[in-house]
């Protein structure tokens, strides 16, 4: 009787598991036309944002380069005479 009911769990366990792993979701909504340009416009204002972020990092960092580093004169290359042509 013990056995027959920890079978009957254990059966009922696989099928539920089965049952929930091979369930479908329903498909999402149609986006309408301005929800869509909305969408790309929020994504057109981030990627702007994202840009001037960058040249803003980029502009900090040629400051700081020339701060501490300087922009230094360029020494001209030794030249090299081994008498190779």
């Amino acid at each position: 009787m013990k056995k027959t009911i920890i079978v009957a769990l254990a059966a009922g366990l696989v099928l539920g598991s089965f049952a929930g792993v091979h369930a479908v979701l329903p498909a999402a909504p149609a986006k309408s036309d301005a929800e869509k340009a909305a969408e790309a416009d929020k994504a057109a204002a981030a990627k702007a944002k994202e840009a001037k972020e960058l040249g803003d990092a980029q502009d900090r960092a040629v400051a700081n380069y020339k701060k501490n580093k300087g922009m230094e004169d360029a020494k001209p290359a030794a030249a090299t005479t081994s008498g190779k042509k």
